[in-house]
């Protein structure tokens, strides 16, 4: 049997069972730009958790979770 009629059976079988193919395409973490975009971006975080205000803002205002009904 030939690839191309594995897979076509494969597939066949896969629907009879309720499922469908779905292809997801993801970020190449193994590139130089995505590491130099994840340090930016936790050199970014770093910053932001070191200046506090906007976090201290979004406390004062935002109810408790545990204390709403």
């Amino acid at each position: 049997m030939a690839v191309r009629d594995r897979v076509r059976e494969y597939r066949r079988r896969m629907r009879e069972r309720g499922l469908r193919p779905l292809q997801v395409w993801v970020p190449d973490v193994r590139t130089p730009e995505f590491a130099a975009q994840a340090h930016t971006q936790s050199v970014l975080v770093a910053q932001a958790d070191a200046d506090g205000a906007e976090q201290e803002f979004v406390e004062a205002i935002a109810a408790p979770w545990d204390d709403e009904a």
